[in-house]
């Protein structure tokens, strides 16, 4: 449809996961993107037209959390196998292993140095891991349920995490203490994030609602009710101004948050929309749902008069309902002028670029380092991959698995009702979606056999090679840990000494001043 151009456009949607999409997060470097799902296979994709796609498939069960490194040169994963793993985006498909929890893993993020990680769980912790040393630091443990989500402030100050037990809390990374409580809920609180100046923190919730308080006044500032279903996920705008959410409702909503209400509702998702995030530079962002597809949406915030949009569409307008705005504190200043009803995108926004994206497997048996309470064990994996079976499974069982588990479990308490299930495609259309996907993968071809027109061969030379090449890289990785420690201890007796020698010249000092009153220089 040419005249939704001027509204935040569909640019592009990525096919090649098997089932519902979890999580999604943008490369700093604005050139790939990632996503994970209930397929257990984290999705590397390449913005570029015609890039190929990578698909990463050594967890064991359901991938429930992506980010990138602030660098961009690792991706971190979460799973329901109660382990983390950092990948590096590559061909060779490597990657580490935390045994981060003794239950599932909901959520991992970096700090904004990328030298620590946070973690949520099922085992109603969170835990903050270090990135170079490998190892874990410490535990935070207030929570009673579940927890959800946790997410690092802008200068790594704080943490932020929520969970089935109604609650938002915040954390003082220093002091290791909760500092704020946060219990308005109805419901499990689902999602949590700062804004990029650190001065606010949203959170959603089952219940459907989103709040935003302002961390300098501890005041709930903004409280919006605009989905009518729970919301799994959203992201602020780098500006500040808009915020994104995704709902079982199988909505996004995009909000003007210095307006204080809703401006665009997406339909472009066939069933629940689990994850929603903002590029860094804010000009895209990406949403991902129980149809199994990512879409990624352009926007055109903040470089059009705002008047102008909506004098654009007001013939096409669909009327929706005006959100619940309370106690909106401090107010920001209005850049444009209020208008009492929201734009709605159409449903049948149509794809402005290219065919799906060719997709490389990368799960071979590799070497990889187990990271359990802080020690290093080497292991080896096997992630059975090819390219008509994922994880050993048959297109068509990976195709027809139930997503209604991914976050809608019962909690130990009672308190969680499932925040979204599968919604129903008919029999009929299940059986085409499996029939064209067994087709599209009929029609690859395993990137070993391009290589060469002897893949067997070519394989085991290759994965032995990658083999050895893991083992000297672990060999190194030891020694760098190492040497490490022994820098630390080194530069700490040169402290101690140091001051010891301080001291003892004091002392000197001291006496020579007693007994001949003229002081004493030393050298």
């Amino acid at each position: 449809m040419a005249s939704v151009m001027e509204d935040p456009t569909l640019e592009r949607h990525f096919k090649g996961h098997k089932d519902a999409v979890t999580c999604t997060d943008f490369n700093p470097n604005c050139k790939q993107l990632a996503s994970g799902s209930v397929d257990k296979s984290l999705m590397i994709w390449n913005l570029a037209p015609k890039g190929r796609a990578f698909r990463y498939v050594d967890h064991q069960d359901v991938i429930t959390g992506v980010q990138f490194s602030p660098s961009g040169n690792l991706v971190a994963t979460s799973s329901k196998d109660r382990t983390v793993r950092l990948w590096t985006p590559s061909m060779k498909g490597e990657s580490t292993v935390f045994k981060a929890h003794t239950a599932a893993v909901r959520s991992v993020a970096f700090s904004p140095d990328g030298q620590r990680l946070v973690t949520a769980s099922d085992d109603k912790s969170v835990k903050v891991w270090s990135v170079h040393r490998q190892c874990f630091v410490y535990s935070l443990n207030q929570h009673t349920n579940w927890v959800r989500c946790a997410r690092f402030s802008p200068d790594g100050r704080l943490i932020a995490s929520c969970g089935d037990d109604r609650s938002v809390r915040l954390w003082d990374t220093s002091t290791k203490h909760c500092i704020n409580c946060f219990t308005d809920y109805g419901g499990s609180a689902t999602f949590v994030g700062f804004n990029s100046s650190g001065t606010c923190i949203a959170s959603s919730g089952a219940d459907s609602s989103l709040k935003i308080w302002d961390l300098r006044t501890n005041k709930l500032i903004q409280h919006y009710q605009v989905h009518s279903a729970g919301i799994n996920s959203f992201s602020f705008h780098p500006s500040n101004n808009y915020l994104i959410s995704g709902s079982s409702d199988s909505t996004v909503k995009i909000l003007d948050l210095l307006e204080g209400r809703l401006i665009y509702t997406l339909h472009g998702h066939k069933g629940v929309v689990i994850t929603v995030a903002f590029s860094r530079a804010g000009d895209l962002f990406a949403s991902g749902g129980a149809d199994g597809q990512v879409l990624m949406w352009r926007t055109n915030f903040d470089t059009k008069c705002y008047q102008e949009v909506l004098q654009q569409h007001s013939r096409r307008s669909t009327p929706d309902p005006l959100p619940h705005v309370s106690d909106i504190h401090p107010r920001g200043p209005h850049l444009h002028r209020p208008q009492p009803t929201a734009i709605q995108i159409s449903p049948t926004v149509a794809d402005t670029q290219s065919t799906d994206p060719h997709v490389i497997e990368l799960g071979q048996s590799v070497h990889s380092t187990t990271l359990l309470n802080g020690q290093t064990h080497l292991t080896s994996t096997q992630a059975g991959a090819n390219s008509h079976h994922s994880n050993g499974l048959p297109a068509r069982h990976v195709a027809s698995s139930r997503v209604g588990g991914w976050m809608g479990d019962e909690s130990a308490s009672g308190a969680g009702a499932a925040v979204w299930s599968q919604t129903g495609n008919g029999g009929g259309g299940r059986r085409r979606r499996e029939e064209e996907e067994e087709e599209e993968e009929r029609g690859q071809t395993h990137p070993l056999e391009v290589l060469s027109g002897h893949p067997s061969s070519l394989d085991s030379t290759l994965r032995h090679i990658v083999q050895q090449l893991d083992i000297l890289t672990q060999t190194v990785s030891v020694l760098e840990e190492r040497l490490t420690l022994t820098e630390d201890k080194l530069k700490e007796c040169l402290f101690n000494q140091s001051q010891i020698l301080k001291d003892v010249r004091s002392r000197r000092r001291t006496e020579s001043e007693e007994t001949d009153g003229s002081p004493v220089h030393f050298t």
